[in-house]
């Protein structure tokens, strides 16, 4: 490191206008896996998912590093708070060809717990966590976002589940975490038709605090250190059981998959009355029903072929 150290500090003075890193400054080097990036700022730690050829999606590599971080600084008593974050502030959703070589319903339920395990450890962390989030956070990333105790958004922000655009429901826990996040009613009109909302929505909404932000990593650490000064209390979403109406609101579902709705709209009644920890393994297992289906077939090979902005033609079925 010190070497690295005189390297760039001499480069800097024979350059004017050439900063050097505030890691390289003070010496210390940010820890790398293939996918991840931990680097320290005193007593808090900031995560970075770094896949930016695919807007830092999640696959399994990625999964896996992640818990193995997680579980060293939540063991590192000198680490006080974790900011959690992806390259450029983007957090896509799980890998697209991870889903589509899924073998089985079997397999697909398999996948979802495996996720779920490493996003429940997140939110079971001794000391705070903040997703801080910018651009495309969709999918497995939003869910990500979700297990965090807070999130903090920049003003490019998008933020959505899509999943029923390629004929699928979110695996991550996005359906039982976003109606405790935003509320039942606008958490399902989000689910069922895909849509992203833009930075103030996501503010308004109460799935980020505050207000959209120029920097939200910088807030992201400040808002730690107004938890860990008392002034506010960040917690994991509330597990306890929801209300489910018999009723529930209308939504136009557009191009949609109406045999995907039907399997979501299941895992929401069953799913929400119970406790979180409860729920979240149905919600894996519709991934599986859902992977059985044609829609699932057909959303998957019009996304690989076209990407997401041609509407899948389901059959409903």
């Amino acid at each position: 490191m010190d070497r690295i150290h005189d390297v760039v500090t001499r480069y800097a003075a024979a350059n004017p206008g050439f900063e050097v890193p505030k890691s390289i400054a003070e010496k210390r080097m940010p820890k790398f896996t293939r996918n991840i990036l931990v680097d320290r700022d005193g007593d808090l730690a900031t995560v970075t998912i770094q896949r930016p050829e695919v807007k830092n999606a999640l696959n399994a590599l990625t999964i896996t590093e992640l818990q193995a971080v997680i579980e060293e600084l939540d063991a590192d008593a000198s680490v006080l708070g974790v900011v959690l974050t992806g390259f450029e502030g983007a957090l896509g959703g799980a890998d697209v060809g991870d889903l589509a070589a899924i073998p089985s319903p079997a397999a697909a339920n398999e996948l979802c717990l495996r996720g779920q395990a490493v996003f429940n450890r997140i939110a079971a962390m001794k000391k705070p966590i903040v997703a801080a989030v910018d651009g495309p956070v969709l999918g497995g990333g939003a869910e990500l976002s979700m297990a965090c105790h807070g999130r903090v958004v920049g003003k490019n922000l998008m933020m959505g589940q899509p999943e029923v655009n390629l004929g699928l429901i979110p695996g991550y826990g996005g359906t039982q975490r976003l109606p405790r996040v935003i509320g039942l009613e606008r958490a399902l009109e989000l689910l069922r038709t895909g849509r992203p909302v833009r930075a103030a929505e996501a503010c308004a909404m109460g799935w980020a605090h505050g207000e959209p932000v120029a920097d939200p990593v910088s807030a992201a650490k400040a808002l730690i250190r107004q938890h860990l000064s008392g002034a506010v209390r960040l917690a994991p979403v509330e597990q306890a059981p929801m209300k489910v109406p018999a009723e529930l609101p209308t939504v136009d579902l557009g191009h949609r998959s109406l045999a995907i709705d039907a399997i979501l709209m299941d895992v929401i009644r069953r799913g929400l009355v119970l406790p979180l920890a409860q729920g979240l393994p149905i919600e894996a297992e519709a991934v599986g029903t859902c992977s059985a289906t044609v829609d699932f077939d057909i959303g998957m090979k019009n996304f690989m072929q076209n990407g997401p902005r041609v509407p899948a033609a389901f059959l409903n079925e």
